[in-house]
Parts: structure tokens; C-alpha cells; sequence
């Protein structure tokens, strides 16, 4: 039954025509469920739980997709990088990019920490940072990615020619290994043995950004890669000009420990598991094996290139 409070304000109890449906003890005026059960609760002003509204004010008309009253939209924070930047993260890759003259800078990104550190570390810097928050730059790599602070886009570093290198250069060549954790870890390895260049593909090989160049820790700055369209055709102008080409091959007869290092020299790495395409060891001019003496006789292809480079790069 309708208290007096409830009837209309005339202290009279509603009669016929004016009995009105019960609303549970509470006042519907206001209410955008006109009429409809509210639990006890005043609904004018507020929204109701399950009601219409979900979230936004009760009053006014509803507002599709804008923020509720007393909320602020939240900015959209940095945009992507364009297609084809290289996009560098990570304090040593980020410093080594800055400080590398040839490597045309876009947009550097960074925390208070990560701009201060860089300051610290490189004094005047090529390019003013845009101060932003680690969630930022979360949103652009992925909450995984361990980016302390840095993100930097930049042009990828020009790619020289087979006939550009010099008499007594030594170069690594990747067949087909697709990895860029691998990848990465080849190019700082080769960076540590003062390699010349990482002959690659076009196609089936990671680009030289992101994971790559994270996995790198500043090794891209240091050692180009000669993009070619095909391997084999390369090996072949590389034999032409007087490079020993030598391929890692776990089945090989030859130990590594047996070969003179010589220069110009190419070692031909296979991507694990499947090792060279046939075609790339016919281009070889010798396989060789790493002479284990252990149990375990197979090896990460960055480490095996470490062994090689150790071992022929003397």
C-alpha cells in the first residue's frame, strides 16, 4: 500500500482511477524506467544497476559512446609507426641508434627515466624525445616487450652491394632462418667479431626492427645486411670475386678446427633443423662440421656462429 508521501502529495488516500502501480516503496519521478521496479533506491540522477544506462546519467538524453558526466576521455596515446620505419627499443639498441650518424631519426619516444638516461649517457641528443608513459609505449609493442623507457623510429640503414666490399672482408650468410630472437642474436655476435656484413633474403628473413633489433642490443649499427634476391646466385658472384665460401654442416667430414682461416671468406649458416637447402651447399666451397666431443651434438645457430666466427675469424 502507498504511503501518504507516495499518493500524489494530497495526504488522501488514492481512490479508483487514481491508484497507481506500486514502485517498491520508492519514488519513480525522474526515473528513465518510468514506473519500472527500482530496488529501494532513488533513481533520479543515478543509474540504475541492469537499468537503462549502463553507466551513464539518467537524466538527459543518453549519449551513445560519449563519457559519462564528470569522466574525461582518455587520450588515444601515440600512433603506430608508418609502414617501413624500423622501429628500434631498449636502452643499448636506442643508444647505439642515436649515436650512429648514418641512421635517419623519426620520433623518439621515452619516460622521464629513459630521457634521462639517454641524456646521461649520449649529452645532447639528435632528436627531442616525446615524454610519455610506459603504458604508452605497452600499447605500441605489446605489454611483453622490455623496452625500458625507449622507443625510437627510424629509417632502416641502406643495404651495400656484393661489389662494395672490401678484399679482406668476412660476411655471414643466413639460409632462410627466420627466427628474429636467432637473427638478432647472429647480428650481435657478428658486431662482437667485427663481421664485415650478414648476406640475406628479401623473402624468408626477418626484417631488421622490432624483436630483431631488440635481440641485436645495438649490433644493426655495426654490421649492414646485403639484402639479395636469391642466395645461391650470390654465393655464386661471391665465389667470383674470390670469397672461400664455407658452409656449417652437422654432417659435414671436415672439422672446423682443420681449416686455415683465410680472407675473403663467407660462413653459410642453415636455419636449425632443417640446415642448407641443397642447392646452398652445392655453392659452398667446403663443409664443415663443429667437432663436438660432448653428448649433445647439435647447438642454437647463434651459438654455432659464434663457435665459427671464433674459430675462421682470427
Amino acid at each position: 500500500m502507498a504511503s501518504e508521501s507516495d499518493d500524489g502529495g494530497d495526504g488522501g488516500r488514492p481512490t479508483g482511477s487514481e491508484v497507481r502501480k506500486p514502485g517498491f516503496g520508492k519514488a519513480d519521478h525522474g526515473k528513465p524506467g518510468h514506473g519500472k521496479p527500482g530496488f529501494g533506491k532513488p533513481s533520479h540522477g543515478k543509474p540504475g544497476y541492469g537499468k537503462p544506462g549502463f553507466g551513464r546519467p539518467a537524466f538527459g538524453k543518453p549519449g551513445f559512446g560519449k563519457p559519462a558526466y564528470g569522466q574525461r576521455p582518455r587520450p588515444a596515446g601515440p600512433q603506430p609507426a608508418h609502414e617501413g620505419a624500423a622501429v628500434i627499443y631498449g636502452f643499448h639498441p636506442v643508444v647505439q641508434a642515436m649515436g650512429n650518424a648514418e641512421r635517419i631519426l623519426h620520433r623518439l619516444l621515452a619516460t622521464e627515466n629513459g630521457a634521462a638516461r639517454l641524456v646521461e649517457e649520449l649529452g645532447t641528443l639528435r632528436i627531442e624525445p616525446e615524454l610519455v608513459r610506459p603504458s604508452d609505449i605497452n600499447r605500441l609493442l605489446g605489454a611483453d616487450a622490455v623496452h625500458q623507457g625507449l622507443y625510437l623510429e627510424a629509417e632502416p640503414l641502406a643495404s651495400p652491394g656484393l661489389d662494395a666490399l672490401p678484399a679482406d672482408a668476412l660476411l655471414l650468410a643466413l639460409d632462410q632462418i627466420t627466427d628474429p630472437h636467432n637473427v638478432g642474436a647472429i647480428v650481435r655476435t657478428a658486431a662482437a667479431f667485427g663481421v664485415t656484413g650478414i648476406v640475406t633474403t628479401a623473402r624468408h628473413a626477418p626484417g631488421a626492427t622490432g624483436v630483431l633489433a631488440k635481440s641485436a642490443s645495438g649490433g644493426l649499427e655495426h654490421v649492414p645486411f646485403l639484402v639479395v634476391r636469391n642466395l645461391a646466385e650470390a654465393l655464386i658472384a661471391l665465389g667470383a670475386q674470390g670469397f672461400t665460401r664455407i658452409g656449417l654442416d652437422s654432417d659435414a667430414e671436415t672439422g672446423l678446427d682443420t681449416l686455415t682461416p683465410t680472407r675473403p671468406a663467407v660462413i653459410v649458416l642453415g636455419a636449425e633443423g632443417k640446415g642448407l637447402r641443397e642447392r646452398t651447399r652445392a655453392c659452398c666451397d667446403v663443409l664443415a662440421k663443429i667437432p663436438f666431443t660432448g653428448e649433445i651434438r647439435s647447438l642454437n645457430v647463434s651459438n654455432a656462429a659464434a663457435i665459427a666466427l671464433y674459430a675462421l675469424g682470427r
